[in-house]
């Protein structure tokens, strides 16, 4: 399949790439990355030659969320619109989560939004000392909801509500506190890092990692379908609402939204 959005990238050890490559735009996800964000899931997931996917993005970013002007396409749309995109989202996330390979994040740089999504649904994440990470979809009168089930069954409740609903910035030492980074290493070192999760599994049997990867889910917390159907609905419900509305055209208008005395 031709991507646009992204780039895999395929060694013949049986390492595959997958490379958010939007780098102009900070490796934001739009309608388009997101459809082949679960495109290339489901491909690499059929394909027997792949043993290690490494999730990273092009450039200086790893993912900086929603695109803007994703955004404001949401923010015209209409109730079922909005629900449909993010069952979208929702689908690209559970597909990458449920990949029956490791998952390895490759975090080179900030993420905020949905990336904090993508970090949440890798099987492990190293990133950059230096890097900033965030849920800020408060500031804009929103919520992580579509990514939610997959943050919270990475950081658990209590370190969720550290920082899922201040939408504060934090950086990589403080995200690996929080469990959202296996460790944050100098970014002349992250390769390095990289290679030392990918080694062994190029070892392990490919059909006794996949079942012991779905064993680990089955017996965590690994979201239920009801659990991102709510998500879903919230997050349309607070697209509906009037701080939404607020937070939004505070934001495209360049201003402070009106809770910002």
């Amino acid at each position: 399949m031709s991507y646009q959005t992204i780039r895999i990238e395929r060694e013949a050890r049986g390492v595959a790439r997958l490379i958010l490559n939007r780098q102009d735009k900070h490796n934001a996800m739009n309608a388009a990355m997101i459809a082949e964000l679960d495109a290339a899931a489901r491909e690499l997931a059929a394909d027997a030659a792949v043993r290690v996917v490494v999730l990273t993005g092009a450039g200086g970013s790893f993912c900086a969320g929603g695109d803007l002007g994703w955004m404001q396409e949401q923010m015209a749309a209409d109730g079922p619109t909005r629900a449909a995109e993010a069952g979208r989202l929702a689908a690209a996330l559970g597909a990458l989560n449920a990949l029956p390979k490791p998952l390895i994040g490759r975090i080179q740089g900030q993420a905020f939004g949905g990336g904090m999504g993508l970090m949440s649904v890798c099987d492990v994440a190293i990133g950059v000392q230096g890097a900033k990470f965030g849920f800020t979809e408060a500031r804009l009168g929103l919520i992580p909801a579509t990514i939610g089930p997959y943050v919270l069954a990475r950081m658990g409740e209590a370190m969720a509500r550290r920082v899922f609903m201040s939408a504060r910035l934090f950086d990589a030492d403080e995200a690996v506190s929080l469990g959202l980074l296996a460790r944050a290493v100098a970014p002349d070192d992250l390769d390095a890092a990289i290679e030392a999760e990918i080694k062994p599994y190029l070892s392990c049997a490919p059909g006794a990692v996949a079942s012991a990867k779905a064993l680990a889910l089955r017996l965590g917390s690994a979201p239920t379908s009801e659990d991102v159907t709510h998500s879903i609905g919230e997050l349309v419900a607070r697209w509906e609402s009037d701080e939404a509305a607020e937070g939004i055209a505070a934001f495209f208008g360049k201003r402070k939204p009106a809770w910002i005395g």
